[in-house]
C-alpha cells in the first residue's frame, strides 16, 4: 500500500525496489517515533475540529496498541508498504476502517519523516551524551588514581619531558568536554519541530503547531515551512560532526594505548582475555579491540563529508536522496556507542607500568628540570641551556627523580580535574 497511489497508477517492480532501497530496514528504528508523531498530530487535529471525537478515540486507541506492539518487538513492515508511514496508516485502516485514512490531514510524508528523524536523533544524541559522560567520569577517576605515576612525554616521537599517567588520561577527559559541547549544539538543532510544515509550504488547515511542539517535547519549532524541509540533511550533518568529534578523541586515545602497549614502550598492558593471539607467533598479545576501535572511529570521522557530498548543491524543497541520510547516519550511531563501551572496557582493565623511568633511554628526560634549577639559582637561561646541552653531549648529564622540585611536581600532579568536571557539568546542563 502506497499512501501516494492514485487510481490507474502503477510502478515497475525495478523502480520500486530501487527507490525504496533500505528504507524499510531503517524505518523500523523510526516506528516508535512515527506513532508518537501521529498521536500528537491527531490530538491537534481533533482540537481544531478536523477529527470527530469518535474518530479521535478510535485512532488514539489503535495507535497506542501499535506502540505497544513496537515496544514488544511484535512489529514489522510488510513488503506491500514502502515505508513506516504507509505501514502504520495501513494497519490503522485495517483495524478501524476509514477513520485511519484521516490521520494524514494537514501533513505530508516530508514533515512526517522529518519529525520522526528529529525525535529519533534527540534520543540518540542523549544516549551518546550519556555514554560519553560515563567515559569522561572513568577517565577522570583513572587520572586521579594515577596522578603520581610518572611517564615520559614525547614530541616528534622523541623523548621530551616528564609527564604522568594522570596528566595523559586527564587530557582525554577534557577533550570529551569539548566533544559533548559540540553534541549539545547538535541537540539544540535537533530539538525543533518541523511537523505542520507539510511538503515545505505549510497547510491551509488551521493547524496548531505550538500544540504539537509541546506534545512531542520539542523546545521550539521551525517557523518557516520552507526551512523546515531545508533542515533535512543539515540536522543530520550537525549530529555527524558531533559524532566525528567524539570519534576523533577515541581514535587518538586508542592509538596511544596501542603504542604504549607495544614492547618498545611497555607503558601499559592488558589482560590476556582482552587481547588476541597470532596464528604463528605464540608470544603475541595483540590489542585488536583498540585497533578496531581506532579504525571504526577513523571511518566515523568521514561522516560529515559524506553527508556534505550527498546534500551539496540541492535547491530548496524535498529531494529523494534525502532518504539516504538514514543509511549513512543511523549505523554510525550504533558504532560510536559500541566504540565508547569497548574503550571503557579496555581502560577499566589497563595495567599501568609504574617503573617506566627506570629504563636507561629516559636518562635525559629531566634536562629541563636541571636547566630550571640553574635558572632559579641565578644563571641566565641561554647559559644554562648551553651548559646542560654540553653535559648531554659529553655523556655527563645525570638527574635523580628524587631531585624533582615541588614546583614541577605540582605542574604534573595539578590536573585541575575539579575545574574540568565543573566545565562538563555546565555543558551537560545544555541538554536539560
Amino acid at each position: 500500500m502506497k499512501i501516494w497511489k492514485k487510481d490507474e497508477t502503477d510502478t515497475s517492480a525495478l523502480v520500486e525496489q530501487f527507490t525504496v532501497g533500505r528504507d524499510r530496514e531503517f524505518d523500523l528504528l523510526l516506528a516508535k517515533y512515527d506513532v508518537l508523531g501521529s498521536l500528537a498530530h491527531t490530538e491537534m487535529l481533533s482540537s481544531v475540529g478536523l477529527l470527530s471525537i469518535e474518530d479521535f478515540g478510535k485512532i488514539q486507541a489503535a495507535l497506542k496498541q501499535i506502540l505497544d506492539e513496537i515496544a514488544s518487538g511484535d512489529f514489522s513492515i510488510v513488503d506491500d508498504c514502502e515505508d513506516i508511514h504507509s505501514q502504520i496508516e495501513w494497519m490503522l485502516t485495517q483495524r478501524i476502517g476509514d477513520a485511519g485514512k484521516k490521520i494524514h490531514s494537514g501533513r505530508s510524508r516530508n514533515d512526517q519523516v522529518a519529525v520522526d528523524i528529529k525525535l529519533f536523533l534527540k534520543d540518540a544524541v542523549q544516549e551518546i551524551k550519556g555514554k560519553t559522560n560515563q567515559l569522561f567520569t572513568l577517565l577522570q577517576s583513572l587520572s586521579e588514581q594515577n596522578k603520581k605515576v610518572l611517564m615520559p612525554g614525547y614530541t616528534h616521537l622523541q623523548v621530551a619531558m616528564p609527564s604522568s599517567f594522570g596528566l595523559w588520561l586527564g587530557a582525554y577527559a577534557e577533550a570529551l568536554v569539548d566533544d559533548v559541547d559540540m553534541l549539545a549544539v547538535a541537540y539544540r538543532m535537533t530539538d525543533k519541530n518541523p511537523l505542520g510544515s507539510g511538503a515545505g509550504y505549510g497547510s491551509s488547515f488551521p493547524l496548531n503547531r505550538q500544540m504539537t511542539t509541546e506534545l512531542l517535547g520539542f523546545d521550539d519549532m521551525h517557523y518557516n515551512s520552507v526551512y523546515a524541509q531545508m533542515s533535512r540533511g543539515k540536522t543530520e550533518k550537525t549530529v555527524a560532526i558531533a559524532i566525528a568529534g567524539i570519534a576523533s578523541t577515541i581514535a587518538k586515545l586508542s592509538m596511544d594505548m596501542c603504542l604504549y602497549n607495544s614492547q618498545n614502550f611497555m607503558f601499559l598492558t592488558f589482560p590476556s582475555n582482552l587481547t588476541t593471539g597470532s596464528s604463528i607467533m605464540p608470544h603475541k598479545k595483540n590489542p585488536d579491540v583498540l585497533e578496531l576501535v581506532r579504525g571504526k572511529c577513523n571511518r566515523l570521522q568521514s561522516l560529515p563529508n559524506e553527508l556534505v557530498l550527498l546534500m551539496s548543491n540541492l535547491p530548496s524543497g524535498y529531494h529523494r536522496e534525502m532518504q539516504l541520510t538514514k543509511e549513512i547516519l543511523f549505523p554510525a550511531i550504533d558504532t560510536i556507542k559500541t566504540c565508547i563501551d569497548m574503550v571503557m572496557l579496555m581502560l577499566e582493565n589497563m595495567i599501568v607500568n609504574e617503573f617506566i623511568l627506570d629504563a636507561p633511554i629516559y636518562k635525559n628526560l629531566f634536562t629541563v628540570e636541571r636547566l630550571n634549577e640553574l635558572v632559579n639559582a641565578g644563571m641566565p637561561f641561554r647559559d644554562a641551556y648551553v651548559l646542560v646541552g654540553n653535559e648531554v653531549n659529553t655523556g655527563n648529564f645525570s638527574y635523580e627523580i628524587s631531585q624533582l622540585n615541588h614546583t614541577h611536581e605540582g605542574s604534573i600532579g595539578n590536573l585541575c580535574n575539579d575545574k574540568i568536571a565543573e566545565r562538563m557539568d555546565k555543558v551537560l546542563q545544555q541538554f536539560d
